[in-house]
């Protein structure tokens, strides 16, 4: 069955989509990004650049592996919310630099 993301229901979808990210300044923006690329976000102060990169796509995934530490282990780390986002599909590990 096909649910208009071009993917099967086996198949990973080839993007990272954020739905209606509400994190600092981003007003409930939606994205689609490309896996497995190299993907430049660009705008001048303020846009939101650095709200959409590590306030919301890799706070989830680092949010998402913190989840699958071991419960003792969890509680050694920092408490991490959830970003204010209606859904991120599509989300690998993810390192920030």
């Amino acid at each position: 069955m096909d649910d208009g993301t071009g993917t099967g229901p086996h198949e990973l979808d080839p993007y990272i989509r954020v739905y209606a990210s509400r994190v600092h300044n981003l007003k409930t923006v939606d994205v689609a990004a490309p896996r497995d690329s190299f993907v430049a976000f660009t705008g001048v102060s303020g846009s939101g650049k650095s709200s959409l990169a590590f306030g919301t796509i890799y706070a989830e995934a680092q949010r998402r592996y913190f989840e699958s530490v071991a419960p003792y282990a969890r509680r050694l780390l920092l408490p991490q919310d959830a970003p204010k986002v209606d859904d991120i599909t599509g989300l690998p590990p993810a390192v920030a630099l």
